[in-house]
């Protein structure tokens, strides 16, 4: 059982620099309910260790809705279910993304992705998306990042040539537990599309998402491979919102301390990382959402997600300024001295 002392300790280690293995992710993943806030209190003095009081935004725009091959067993983006989202390819007019790029500006986000669906890019969804980039430079706003699924690293050289800066490809959960939410591509498939994006010299983010059945060493085993195999610059951390007709559409929903506990242990695990809390926040977390940087959070995805919605920006604004925290377009290359 987790003592109070056993989280003190591990808190210790990782403020003084060292590295959580997995047996230590594991003994905090059994922290209990009456321990949560000594957990957070440690999280929080991590983040604050590595960030300071900053935070930042981000946003996301579909590039291509609906149509997709693949089987995630969460999503209702895939062709195979019956969803509330079409089940023919739509592509977004550069004109709106260009419109959903000023938007993300005027919300204080410090970076604004792209995101088609589908397992990869054709030619047509490249030329797509560097009209786009074009158009968004032209407005003189910061080049988009992308999420456009797997890609070689010839691909990742063009989307760099374009202005890409970093590419968004989530490994989703633990290498164990992929197979059993997803059929129709590996694990292996994910992690070279980051090898490709890396080589290419792009910035990464990678994350996964929570309650889709998996266990807590699911979760710890993801946690791990990010920091030992991917090293991404930024983590999103997504919640699955439930959508009807998926195979996970009725899957008992998370509670918002349990997702709360996943920020903190991440944290934990992952001190200098960019966590970023994503999709299923509304629906997950309510009105615990501010709890989120108090657990470790350095991140937020802000306005609306590709088949739901966020909540009012302003809202997520003014939480941000009651909390004494300082919005930030980005973080500096270097972290805050410990």
């Amino acid at each position: 059982t987790l003592s109070d002392s056993d989280i003190d300790r591990l808190g210790r280690k990782t403020l003084a620099g060292g590295e959580l293995d997995r047996e230590s992710g594991l003994l905090l993943a059994g922290t209990g309910d009456e321990e949560l806030l000594r957990l957070f209190s440690w999280a929080n003095r991590v983040r604050e260790a590595n960030f300071g009081n900053e935070v930042t935004f981000c946003s996301i725009a579909a590039g291509k809705v609906g149509a997709c091959s693949e089987d995630c067993n969460w999503c209702g983006q895939s062709a195979r279910y019956q969803t509330h989202v079409t089940r023919s390819s739509q592509r977004t007019a550069a004109t709106a993304l260009v419109q959903g790029a000023e938007q993300a500006c005027r919300n204080g986000a410090g970076c604004f992705c792209i995101v088609n669906a589908g397992r990869g890019p054709g030619e047509e969804d490249l030329e797509a998306f560097e009209t786009a980039q074009t158009h968004i430079r032209a407005a003189g706003l910061a080049p988009a990042c992308a999420s456009l699924g797997e890609i070689d690293e010839e691909t990742a050289q063009r989307l760099r040539a374009s202005g890409v800066h970093r590419y968004n490809h989530n490994l989703e959960t633990s290498r164990r537990h992929f197979s059993r939410v997803v059929s129709t591509h590996g694990y292996e498939n994910r992690l070279s599309t980051l090898k490709a994006a890396r080589a290419a010299g792009l910035s990464l983010c990678c994350g996964g998402i929570f309650g889709i059945g998996e266990t807590w060493e699911d979760r710890v085993d993801l946690a791990l491979t990010l920091r030992e195999e991917v090293k991404p610059e930024v983590v999103p951390l997504n919640f699955r919102h439930p959508i009807p007709g998926t195979p996970l559409g009725n899957h008992p929903a998370l509670s918002p301390l349990e997702c709360l506990k996943i920020i903190a242990i991440f944290r934990l695990l992952l001190p200098s990382a960019n966590l970023k809390i994503a999709g299923g926040r509304v629906h997950n977390l309510r009105s615990l959402q501010s709890w989120i940087f108090s657990a470790g959070a350095t991140s937020v995805m802000v306005g609306n997600y590709l088949t739901t919605c966020g909540r009012d920006v302003q809202e997520d604004t003014r939480m941000v300024a009651d909390l004494g925290l300082k919005l930030v377009p980005a973080f500096a290359k270097t972290r805050h001295a410990r």
